[in-house]
């Protein structure tokens, strides 16, 4: 069966609310400003396909789940709670502790694993069918649950655990580490290896708040876009594999060889090709906007502690008029998204200049115009979690892309790392002119050689770039 043919209908028993298995306290918790951003104000979704493991031989998937999501709710109570809206022009929202629970749906849907494609990409096909609801970037989040989660059993023996929690509650790191905690406890633990921390008031504006740092990241730019959310959208997924990377690494100049990442790299060249696909006129402004994880980073001011599963979001900008990215060399790009990423990172107290602008300017939207936004999944170990004890998940994470998208690790079944797979979502004209840029911007990336092989997966048309050098 072509994943591209897929249709299925899943089966669902009526949802059941799961509370903590123990007594919790009743509280109010206020979220940080950094958490209660309007742009947050949606259901992070996620998609984990698990292989059948024959040593679980009449082990019931969503029972060990209801179990474990118990228990694991002991220890994370604010997630069994709902949020309430404080009222006021601050538009504060609080999470009421108040242990009615998460909810969780038992399915079955009559395909394999295999029926979905040999390599799973987002858009997942029939994702709505895996997730409780359908997946949006909009959503009203208060007095709701703040956790839904459908596990869907399949005719291979396999299942599909389906994730949709609010993401004022917690980041992709956050997530990752509740999922990992489930996973402890379904396996017998009495408590997760890492405890989750609250501290929300780390990242709460000062008093009084004061900005202390430039952030673009919601200054709008001005005029219009070309593309909009609501245009007829094609999603195609692109792959960059150790030699795609090396040659990208080769075609930098000596002195950024060395300190860029390899999210730099593939970030810098997408975003090259992307601004030439969309046709933006020379003098137009454009971005590329990113997520840093402040954990572990000065960004915080004080530094997060081990087990903080909050919101610890920061921006980087990239900025360019579209014609200077189009016309200068690709290191001009790459320098541009490096030196956005260590400003942010040597920014001390960034997130809490962040908190402060949130509070004196009305808690504004991220700027999108013009925007490329995209973040790096690779290391936040989403492509690892165990959440039953049937080991590593065949794939990790987002059920679909929008018009930002992600760095996603592809690994192969022995769990070995291949490479990243950067899923690409445009109006179909400029999905044909981004295909062809990214062979003729290749070519002259400093005497970077192209060869493009294309291969049908699951109705995406998928490249890998095939880059290689000849420098």
């Amino acid at each position: 069966m072509s994943s591209s043919s897929l249709v299925f209908a899943a089966q669902r028993k009526a949802p059941v609310l799961v509370a903590p298995a123990k007594p919790t306290p009743r509280e109010l918790k206020a979220l940080s400003d950094i958490d209660d951003q309007p742009s947050l104000r949606f259901y992070r979704s996620g998609l984990f396909f698990y292989r059948h493991d024959p040593s679980k031989a009449g082990h019931d998937p969503a029972r060990a789940v209801k179990e474990a999501l118990a228990r694991c709710l002991v220890f994370y109570y604010p997630i069994a709670g709902r949020l309430r809206d404080q009222g006021g022009p601050g538009g504060k929202l609080l999470v009421d502790c108040n242990g009615e629970g998460a909810v969780l749906v038992d399915a079955y849907a009559d395909v394999s694993i295999d029926d979905f494609g040999p390599a799973l990409i987002p858009p997942i096909p029939c994702a709505d069918e895996l997730l409780c609801f359908p997946d949006t970037s909009a959503a009203d989040v208060v007095d709701r649950p703040l956790l839904y989660i459908q596990v869907t059993r399949l005719k291979c023996g396999g299942f599909v655990f389906g994730l949709q929690i609010c993401h004022n509650i917690a980041d992709a790191p956050g997530v990752s580490q509740f999922m990992t905690a489930l996973g402890e406890l379904a396996r017998g633990a009495e408590a997760p290896a890492v405890l989750p921390v609250w501290e929300r008031a780390l990242l709460t504006a000062r008093t009084p708040p004061r900005i202390t740092y430039a952030h673009p990241e919601y200054e709008p730019l001005p005029g219009d876009d070309v593309i909009s959310p609501r245009d007829a959208l094609v999603h195609r997924a692109f792959f960059f594999g150790p030699e795609e990377i090396a040659a990208l690494q080769n075609a930098a100049p000596p002195h950024l060889r060395n300190c860029c990442s390899r999210f730099d790299l593939i970030a810098a060249f997408v975003w090259r090709c992307r601004t030439a696909a969309l046709r933006y006129r020379p003098q137009d402004d454009v971005r590329l906007q990113f997520v840093v994880n402040a954990r572990g980073k000065g960004g915080s001011d004080p530094p997060l502690p081990r087990g903080f599963y909050g919101n610890a979001l920061m921006f980087g900008v990239a900025s360019s008029t579209a014609g200077e990215l189009r016309r200068k060399p690709y290191d001009y790009a790459l320098e541009l998204v490096r030196k956005a990423k260590e400003g942010v990172m040597a920014a001390e107290g960034y997130l809490r200049s962040t908190a402060d602008l949130m509070v004196l300017r009305g808690r504004p939207r991220f700027a999108t115009k013009r925007t490329y936004l995209v973040t790096d999944l690779t290391k936040a170990g989403l492509d690892r979690v165990d959440v039953i004890g049937w080991g590593r998940p065949v794939y990790g994470g987002p059920a679909s892309t929008t018009l930002g998208t992600f760095h996603l690790l592809r690994r192969n079944e022995r769990g070995e790392e291949l490479g990243v797979t950067v899923p690409v979502c445009l109006p179909p004209e400029a999905m044909e002119r981004f295909g062809a840029e990214v062979e003729s911007l290749t070519k002259v990336i400093g005497g970077v050689r192209v060869s493009r092989s294309s291969r049908v997966t699951q109705g995406l048309e998928y490249y890998s770039t095939g880059i290689s050098s000849r420098l």
